[in-house]
């Protein structure tokens, strides 16, 4: 499928405007993955994670050159390296640029990024299984209890791009039960990789954390499974929670108690995907990205591939995206 002649286009959530993205390596990686289908040892390549550490490390890393000896248009270019990675690794005062809702139940952006949601239940008008993971695979093939516990609920996927602030946060607070790897490949998350791949996310290696929010203190709306996707370029996930700004950073681990919109992990380096996955019938997504999601006149190439309307919409870390519903009997919950 060749989609290289149309833009890819999403809508920026404060603004409501429709904006052009400008996709990075977008001839070069669409061109390479074309070719995938009659080399099957390019795309084993280009997916391997030997290519994706070297790349990582001409892009963001390089030689980190210095001394009276190196020429002065190599410790330039070193020093342009450095800044990149400076620039990649940020840290924002989020408390104050990335104000959080105070709706006990809310559920909030882990990343800024462009999201699309949906459904596992093939009822429902945003089902989403198949076109980007298979759902049996997703959180890992030999997983069952966690595969069944999420069985029809809803999913939300979040697509960072290079120039976006690259920590994750919680998007809900609860008890960590569960955190574990799940290996696979490297594959980017262009728009168009994405579309001729099919269900990437259950190809990529992933780290997926479950959340238990139905205890004292957390966002009571189930279990939530937090899945951050390793893509092309990104070696490495670095899990430090800080439950304070991004002092004293640790590990995650079951049993932690986690904290809605803290920092939780780092990408390290280029473009990269999160995943959150809700139990059936526990949230409803925010009525804004489902109406920017439905619209037919915003070219984006999801829409394009998939045959059905699917704009992304630009969101910032610890936004709304969702509240939860109330349990039968449990109608005190705040709701905003």
């Amino acid at each position: 499928m060749n989609v290289l002649s149309t833009i890819h286009q999403y809508i920026d959530r404060d603004t409501g405007a429709v904006v052009d993205e400008r996709l990075v390596g977008d001839r070069l990686l669409v061109g390479a993955y074309a070719l995938c289908s009659s080399l099957p040892g390019l795309r084993r390549a280009l997916s391997s994670s030997r290519m994706t550490q070297v790349l990582a490390l001409v892009a963001f890393r390089g030689p980190h050159a210095s001394g009276a000896l190196t020429p002065a248009p190599v410790r330039a270019e070193a020093a342009e390296v450095e800044w990149s990675r400076r620039w990649f690794e940020r840290q924002i005062p989020y408390w104050e640029c990335r104000p959080m809702p105070e709706a006990d139940n809310a559920i909030v952006s882990p990343a800024d990024a462009r999201i699309l949601v949906g459904s596992l239940d093939q009822s429902s008008p945003v089902f989403i299984k198949g076109a980007f993971f298979d759902a049996d695979e997703l959180l890992g093939a030999d997983m069952p209890r966690w595969r069944d516990a999420f069985s029809g609920g809803s999913v939300a996927l979040f697509r960072l791009t290079p120039d976006k602030y690259h920590y994750n946060h919680t998007p809900v607070s609860g008890e960590v039960k569960d955190l574990y790897t799940v290996e696979g490949r490297y594959h980017s998350c262009h728009p168009d990789v994405i579309v001729r791949l099919g269900s990437p996310y259950s190809r990529n290696r992933r780290v997926v954390t479950i959340i238990d929010t139905d205890v004292p203190g957390g966002t009571q709306v189930g279990l939530v499974a937090m899945l951050e996707v390793v893509a092309m370029m990104i070696g490495d996930i670095v899990q430090c929670y800080s439950p304070c700004r991004y002092e004293n950073p640790q590990p995650v681990k079951p049993g932690m108690f986690v904290r809605k919109g803290r920092p939780k992990s780092l990408y390290r380096p280029g473009s990269s995907t999160d995943l959150l996955v809700f139990q059936k019938d526990r949230i409803d997504f925010a009525a804004d990205l489902l109406a920017n999601q439905a619209r037919r006149d915003v070219a984006s190439r999801f829409s394009l591939g998939f045959g059905r309307p699917l704009t992304e919409t630009d969101v910032r870390v610890r936004s709304l995206i969702a509240l939860g519903r109330p349990r039968d009997g449990d109608g005190s919950k705040k709701r905003r």
